[in-house]
């Protein structure tokens, strides 16, 4: 009680000086007020966070979606751990087992249905609710992941005069990959019922979960390894085996001077070695798991087969580059050339008219707009099995590669509306609905806001009442976005209406 009156008051003097931000290293007794909450306090304030509103901590997230992402979420799996090292503790004092991700949204609370009601009604702690610095002011979990290790935040060493009557200890758990955190385990509790070893007990169950998910990690590697290694052993000088982060997994050829990491483009592709090197990244596996590495003989341009590069994603009429050329085709050129580019093994006539026409239609005329066609490519198209002999690469084919390696905010943001959207090409429709269809479920899923703003600017997102509610509680307070995603919301709900 000594403690938490002298903590008081000092942040009863940091309020009163709020107007002049006065450097609290300075001004207060280090004895009093500890530099790691000091350093809080000033994030708090600068953002915008008022010590005395009563301002609970926002929902972000309801009940529904914190399900799907606490199953979804690494930490998730080690929830039996988790308890195993926390219950009796938790029990036994009173407090509550708490874990966020890595923004500092609670997936899971377990403890005293009594304490979770008193803890839920007094300041909003429950699942789908924001807790970082941004969101709730100085508390552990928000404090852990700003300053990135553990700390204990006791009663009125909160910024928020809602949660002085709380203590909490948190420490984040990192990415055994990339060694970012990934989120937070806390204990928290009334601050009459701390105990000193609260933090450590935090401490070591953060490292035990970091331990089992570097063993996921290992035993991971090792069964990528195993299917895909002999890849890589048909040439160990010039191929290797990566990571999606860019870590090796097999041993790297010395020549190629990596240090740590390769920057591995988003799907794949080219890329240049840290020794000035050309290679080429093709992913492996379900969802892009793995790459292999391999370098370039020769850069790709001085190969025999020209480049066809084609646009068709929000435009009317698609726009081809070849050869140095630059041309906007009709429609039904650009279907008939999309449709060859997603067959590597070529269509015969017949269905090649079936993706253009349905039912209807005859082959004879097909064979008329190929022939058009085919004097823009040159010989680069065979004619008795329509098919493409030439390179193509496509924006939609682009945004897919992006979708499989998982950057859905790269792929939301390389999506440039739906697929030739003027075009009633079976075959095209059916293209066009796939990869929006794909778009949308994996923005919706990805719990990325910044996918979810690029996918609303898109002319298949800008009515999609569900993204933008899922964007609205997404963007931070002072998001300027958020007041035009509030305004949408109530335009479309007015719309349906």
């Amino acid at each position: 009680m000594v403690r938490a009156q002298e903590l008081r008051a000092a942040w009863e003097r940091w309020v009163e000086h709020l107007e002049r931000e006065p450097d609290l290293e300075d001004d207060e007794d280090p004895a009093v007020l500890r530099a790691p909450i000091a350093a809080s306090w000033r994030r708090s304030y600068a953002a915008g966070v008022d010590p005395v509103a009563h301002r609970l901590a926002p929902v972000v997230a309801d009940e529904g979606e914190i399900v799907a992402r606490w199953e979804q979420h690494p930490i998730g799996r080690a929830a039996p751990l988790i308890r195993e090292c926390l219950a009796a503790t938790a029990e036994e004092a009173g407090h509550l087992v708490v874990v966020s991700d890595a923004a500092g949204v609670l997936l899971m609370i377990e403890g005293s249905p009594a304490i979770r009601r008193r803890a839920a009604d007094t300041m909003n702690f429950a699942e789908g609710t924001l807790w970082s610095e941004t969101g709730a002011g100085t508390n552990a979990i928000g404090t852990a992941l700003a300053a990135d290790h553990a700390v204990q935040v006791f009663g009125p060493e909160h910024f928020s005069e809602d949660v002085q009557r709380w203590t909490c200890s948190a420490a984040p758990i990192h990415d055994p990959d990339t060694g970012e955190a990934i989120g937070v385990i806390d204990l928290t509790g009334d601050f009459s019922t701390v105990h000193p070893a609260n933090l450590a007990v935090a401490t070591a169950t953060a490292r035990a979960v970091e331990t089992s998910l570097r063993l996921e990690l290992q035993e991971r590697d090792a069964r990528i390894r195993a299917r895909y290694g002999d890849l890589v052993a048909l040439a160990p000088d010039a191929r290797a085996l990566v990571a999606a982060t860019g870590r090796p997994l097999t041993a790297v050829p010395r020549a190629w001077r990596v240090a740590d990491r390769l920057a591995i483009p988003n799907g794949g592709g080219e890329l240049r070695l840290p020794s000035g090197a050309c290679a080429f990244a093709e992913p492996v596996g379900p969802g892009a798991e793995a790459f292999v590495v391999r370098t370039l003989d020769r850069p790709a341009s001085a190969a025999g087969r020209p480049l066809c590069r084609l646009a068709v994603l929000g435009r009317e009429r698609a726009l081809l580059d070849i050869d140095g050329r630059r041309v906007e085709l009709r429609r039904r050129l650009a279907e008939i050339l999309l449709l060859l580019s997603q067959a590597p093994h070529g269509l015969s006539a017949e269905a090649l008219c079936a993706d253009l026409h349905g039912d209807g239609g005859s082959p004879s005329s097909v064979r008329v707009e190929v022939s058009r066609l085919r004097k823009l490519l040159g010989p680069w198209i065979d004619t008795e099995r329509y098919r493409l002999t030439c390179d193509v690469e496509t924006d939609a084919q682009r945004v897919e590669r992006l979708l499989t390696a998982g950057a859905v905010r790269e792929a939301a943001e390389a999506y440039a509306g739906p697929l030739l959207p003027e075009s009633d090409a079976p075959g095209i429709v059916a293209a066009r609905e796939h990869l929006d269809g794909w778009l949308r479920q994996a923005v919706m899923t990805a719990d990325d806001p910044e996918a979810l703003w690029a996918w609303v600017c898109t002319d298949g997102g800008r009515d999609d009442l569900g993204a933008w509610k899922r964007l609205l509680p997404a963007l931070e307070f002072r998001d300027p976005r958020r007041s035009l995603a509030a305004a949408r919301v109530g335009e479309l709900r007015r719309a349906l209406a």
